[in-house]
């Protein structure tokens, strides 16, 4: 998140065998843009970044932290 890339130690010297992560945003942010967050999964976390600056440094969350932040922010 923060341009520092690593290969996994599951990758093997041929290439090609990295996990790509999927960045997604939440179909309340409009065309526009906007001001908004993007989450990705990956083993182990949850990651969050700004969609205006994609390349920064982001956050990650273990799945408990993001369960009970999801939870407090949808009011439950």
């Amino acid at each position: 998140m923060n341009g520092n890339w690593f290969r996994s130690s599951y990758s093997t010297g041929n290439g090609g065998e990295c996990v790509e992560v999927a960045w997604v945003k939440s179909s309340y942010s409009g065309a526009e843009g906007g001001q908004c967050l993007e989450v990705a999964a990956v083993p182990g976390a949850i990651l969050v970044r700004d969609s205006k600056r994609p390349a920064a440094a982001g956050l990650a969350f273990g799945a408990d932290a993001w369960a009970g932040f999801v939870e407090m922010a949808a009011g439950r």
